[in-house]
């Protein structure tokens, strides 16, 4: 950003859309309703422009949801009444899908919403990078220093092991000594 640029607060706080991503199948993804609620239209006009244009929509884009995995949903958020009266299982929409997703509306709060859901799935790649670097950091100390533990206590076997022959040595016998005639 330039020095005469001055930054605008979010549309929508990074918190929140960060925590309507969820992943399912493997995928990260938004939900239908999270979307529609981000930006500011009823969830059947978000689903009824995404049916108009489901050309837009491959299904690396875009999936429903399968009866279990709504179910699942429903219990993990504990309550029902959150989802409404649904006859239908909701979409769910990958990074690329959210993207096509603001052609599909063309509103100017659709195309902000945009830029504030890309910037926080780029967020989100960061911070799973930084964690698997962090984890192959970890395995490398956790290998050294096991290494070095183990020469320290190899080390530590053989003082041990030295001190009781020695121990040994030391002792005086006690009762008659005979010498070995030589």
């Amino acid at each position: 950003m330039k020095a005469n640029q001055v930054q605008r607060p979010a549309l929508i706080p990074a918190e929140r859309i960060e925590g309507a991503i969820l992943l399912i199948r493997g995928q990260k993804v938004m939900l239908d309703r999270d979307l529609a609620a981000l930006y500011g239209v009823e969830t059947k006009s978000l689903t009824r422009a995404v049916r108009r244009n489901r050309e837009r929509f491959p299904a690396d884009f875009m999936f429903e949801l399968s009866r279990e995995e709504f179910d699942d949903l429903r219990r993990q958020f504990g309550t029902s009444s959150q989802w409404g009266g649904r006859r239908y299982r909701p979409y769910a929409f990958t990074e690329q899908g959210v993207a096509m997703l603001s052609s599909v509306l063309r509103s100017k709060r659709a195309v902000q919403v945009n830029v504030e859901i890309m910037r926080a799935f780029v967020r989100m790649r960061q911070i799973l990078a930084a964690n698997a670097d962090l984890a192959r950091r970890l395995d490398t100390l956790e290998q050294k220093y096991d290494a070095q533990f183990k020469v320290v206590f190899d080390a530590i076997r053989q003082l041990m092991a030295s001190s009781a022959d020695d121990v040994a040595r030391r002792r005086r016998r006690i009762g008659f000594h005979v010498q070995a005639e030589s």
